[in-house]
């Protein structure tokens, strides 16, 4: 991405959302009208700690600065209070995959949302992309390698 000095990095966000608890959080952001950053694309899974490091590492080297991962909290119908406990590991793994590959772990974050969390998932959002302006874009040097064994 080209930009002049007059124009400002804005981040491409993807958000993970399960389908039971964090998407009818940020639903309930949309109906409220709580603005977040307008580069935040929302992928629906069945349940967060489903995510695996290597879809993460994907989506960083085509075109997305930051994933953030909604996760279920104990509310999860599929593993209940494990799944927070999953997710963690699972998002623990990505931020050392990302390391190993030369990339930064704070392009990755976990936040709980829950079903009438809207304005805390709009400031999560908000608050990872400044951290993600300041980090500013993955460079496509910053790539891995596919001798690497990177996901292409």
């Amino acid at each position: 991405m080209w930009m002049t000095m007059s124009e400002q990095f804005t981040p491409l966000i993807l958000v993970l959302s399960n389908n039971p608890a964090s998407d009818p959080g940020i639903d309930f952001a949309g109906s409220r009208h709580i603005h977040y950053p307008a580069g935040t694309a929302i992928l629906r899974i069945p349940c967060s700690a489903m995510i695996r490091p290597d879809i993460i590492l994907y989506a960083l080297t085509h075109g997305f600065d930051g994933v953030c991962a909604a996760g279920d909290g104990p509310e999860c119908p599929y593993l209940g209070a494990e799944c927070v406990t999953r997710t963690a590991k699972r998002i623990n793994e990505a931020q050392k995959l990302l390391k190993e590959r030369g990339l930064n772990p704070a392009r990755v974050v976990m936040s709980g949302v829950c079903s009438v969390c809207g304005e805390a998932f709009a400031k999560c959002v908000k608050n990872f992309s400044k951290e993600l302006a300041a980090l500013g874009p993955v460079k496509e040097s910053e790539w891995p390698t596919p001798e690497a064994g990177a996901a292409r």
